[in-house]
């Protein structure tokens, strides 16, 4: 199950409202012997079971797995929490070592069994499938282990709460990675109005509109050129298929972050922002500080500062972290090529180009960041090297092929969704909410009572446009939850 599944948005919404204000209304009576001690606790546990159900209904199996993480590191934590100096450290090293060994027996095995394989040792290992988001909630729980480790969050006492934190279905399978600092105290103690509830739906709206209306049919474009045609691909074809490619990852990744942080303020919830614009970078250094920014933040705070950071050893630190960065997308050499690509491009920026910056003028430093970020998903794409080759061989000129009624198609048939895409990637939705937020606060009452009346009508016009669409797709899957 998906966020932009009919069954997800009819079915599976509607009963866990139902079931939260249900739940809603016990908490408050407790509220009324007890009101020193606000009550989350028959809501959590309304979460917690709809959050299960929700992983459950596509890894029945794997929620086992999941279940057993957690009690490692709620165990692992409590530990921690109860010692001091080395005590704490075994507590943390055991809970790491075995966060991280899941992790790779159930994504990198096969991966490792392989490439011996290409070096003539033969290893026998089973074939596992990857748990949905299992890259997500790892990281949550090293996040978890690290903070309390650190005494900046106090360790959960009940192994539930942190089942809550880890399963919690808005974030589940795809992200952000929300700290476990992010949303500790909110655990317990959260509120909800009216206002979070609107600004939550508008912005789960949003989301689904970038999912559905912009990265779908992209997606559709991409498997024409990079999938279909891709042994008889035009240049033109090559640059069409790998800039759909761009348009569609990002709204499907954002859209989905949109999503998840909606949803996550309708209930009272605060996760930080993924994505800011990352298309209008003006160097690679600012893209990677835009985009999926809770990724770059984790591997900056846990691993990049802890191992030196710019203090000493710069070079390889910067190597290491982009090497994880692209393993933690996937076990294929493509995505470790991805990593070390743009961990590359990094070093040069900051000796050769970022000191330099402010003389380039800014419509030069836009063109040179768009370039190295679409080779850079063109490497991201492909695990197979022979396609992953034709295709560059293509957009380099050196295709056989000719431009013809296919690529005209492609461009004409979705004219405004290429304009729509292009136009979202610049911040002008961020500007105009802003400029009317100023405006209805001047106008009072008022103001923001036309305010939410137009937010609302523009909610419900994109529920139904994204509803039409949905009605028999046939490619509605998200790319990040297999990873």
């Amino acid at each position: 199950m998906v966020f932009s599944d009919l069954l997800f948005i009819f079915v599976f919404i509607p009963a866990f409202i139902i079931a939260y204000l249900i739940a809603a209304v016990i908490d408050k009576r407790k509220l009324t012997t007890d009101p020193l001690h606000p009550s989350m606790t028959v809501r959590n546990v309304v979460l917690m079971l709809f959050s299960l159900l929700f992983y459950s209904w596509g890894e029945p199996v794997y929620i086992f797995l999941m279940l057993v993480c957690v009690l490692i590191n709620y165990v692992a934590g409590v530990g921690i929490s109860h010692c001091r100096s080395w005590g704490a450290k075994i507590w943390l090293a055991i809970g790491l070592v075995l966060d991280l060994a899941i992790l790779a027996t159930f994504k990198y095995l096969g991966f490792f069994a392989d490439t011996l394989g290409g070096f003539g040792m033969e290893v026998d290992v089973p074939r596992l499938a990857l748990p949905i988001g299992i890259s997500f909630y790892t990281f949550q729980s090293i996040s978890y282990l690290v903070d309390v480790y650190r005494r900046e969050s106090p360790a959960l006492k009940n192994y539930f709460d942190l089942l809550l934190y880890i399963a919690m279905f808005p974030q589940l399978i795809a992200g952000p990675i929300v700290r476990y600092g992010t949303v500790a105290k909110e655990i317990h103690n959260r509120r909800v109005n009216a206002r979070d509830v609107a600004e939550g739906s508008y912005r789960f709206l949003i989301g689904l509109s970038k999912k559905v209306i912009v990265a779908n049919i992209m997606s559709e474009i991409v498997e024409l050129f990079l999938v279909k045609n891709i042994d008889n691909l035009s240049t033109s074809g090559a640059w069409i298929g790998i800039i759909a490619f761009t348009l569609q990852i990002y709204f499907d990744f954002s859209g989905y972050s949109d999503m998840a942080i909606g949803m996550g303020r309708c209930l009272g919830f605060h996760f930080n922002e993924n994505f800011n614009h990352p298309y209008v970078s003006r160097s690679i250094t600012d893209f990677w500080r835009r985009w999926h920014m809770s990724l770059g933040s984790f591997f900056r705070d846990y691993a990049y500062i802890p191992m030196g950071g710019n203090r000493r050893h710069q070079t390889l630190n910067i190597l290491t972290v982009w090497f994880l960065t692209g393993m933690w997308h996937g076990a294929s050499w493509n995505f470790i090529m991805w990593g070390l690509y743009f961990g590359l491009i990094l070093m040069i920026e900051k000796r050769y180009i970022l000191p330099v910056q402010h003389k380039v003028p800014v419509v030069f430093m836009h063109l040179y960041s768009l370039l190295i970020i679409v080779v850079g998903w063109g490497i991201f794409y492909f695990d197979d090297f022979h396609s992953m080759g034709l295709l560059f061989s293509s957009m380099a000129g050196f295709s056989p092929a000719d431009s013809g009624l296919v690529e005209r198609t492609a461009l004409m048939d979705n004219f405004w969704i290429w304009i729509v895409a292009l136009l979202l990637c610049m911040p002008l939705r961020s500007i105009a909410e802003n400029t009317a937020d100023k405006i209805a606060g001047k106008l009072g009452v008022v103001g923001n009572t036309t305010l939410a009346m137009g937010r609302a009508a523009v909610s419900v016009v994109l529920l139904v446009a994204c509803v039409a669409l949905l009605v028999g797709a046939t490619n509605n899957p998200f790319i990040y939850t297999r990873f």
